[in-house]
This record gives structure tokens, C-alpha cells and sequence, in this order.
């Protein structure tokens, strides 16, 4: 009932930034967090940040200020814009969300694909 499309992603220089949008798409379901994580080759999957449907907004470690959540009105699509961006940044980035759906009967995780960032000049 629920799917996530993420698009955004691509080469950027160092020092550039990066828009990456979140769609979510379905029906019959309320969401109560978005959110964006990174993994490079080889490593964890980390948080880069998350908001709540009160729009508490959580950053992991060493993200805020480099990045920022945000999301449209309608809530059904999430942005993350990523500013000074270092070769070490590149990773797929990948949005996440938590949904109830069937009124509110049923909780769900939900991954979109993933966006490759790739920072190089």
C-alpha cells in the first residue's frame, strides 16, 4: 500500500551541494516518520536525519548542519538537502518510512531503492 521513490541523486563536485526528494506514494495509510540513511561500500548504514509527523526533527551524528530534513505540506514527499559536500559523503542514500495503514491496524516499515551521491571532481 505504501512505496517510496527516491531521485535526486548523481555526481557533484566537492564543496557542492545536492537535493535528494522522497515521494511517497499509495493509499490508505498515515505516516508518522521519514527519514534518510546513507551506506557506502563496506559500511553501516547510518542515519543522516528523520522527522515525525509532529515534525521533530532527529539528526545523526555529525549530520545537522551539513544537512536538513524537511517535508512539503502534504507530507507525502521528504527532502533532504545536503550543502558542502565531501568525497566521504558518497553513498547510496536511501529513505525510509514508518507507516500505519488499514486505519491505523497495521504498522509498517517501508525502504525506497536508494539514490547513489557520488562526491568527486
Amino acid at each position: 500500500q505504501v512505496q517510496l521513490v527516491e531521485s535526486g541523486g548523481g555526481l557533484v563536485q566537492p564543496g557542492g551541494s545536492l537535493r535528494l526528494s522522497c515521494t511517497v506514494s499509495g493509499s490508505d495509510f498515515t505516516i508518522y516518520g521519514m527519514g534518510w540513511y546513507r551506506q557506502a561500500p563496506g559500511k553501516q548504514r547510518t542515519l543522516v536525519a528523520a522527522i515525525t509527523r509532529e515534525g521533530r526533527i532527529n539528526y545523526g551524528d555529525s549530520m545537522k548542519g551539513q544537512f536538513t530534513i524537511s517535508r512539503d505540506n502534504s507530507m507525502n514527499t521528504v527532502y533532504l538537502q545536503m550543502n558542502s559536500l565531501k568525497p566521504e559523503d558518497t553513498a547510496v542514500y536511501s529513505c525510509n518510512g514508518h507507516f500505519t495503514t488499514r486505519g491505523g491496524l497495521r504498522y509498517l516499515e517501508v525502504w525506497g531503492q536508494g539514490t547513489l551521491v557520488t562526491v568527486s571532481s
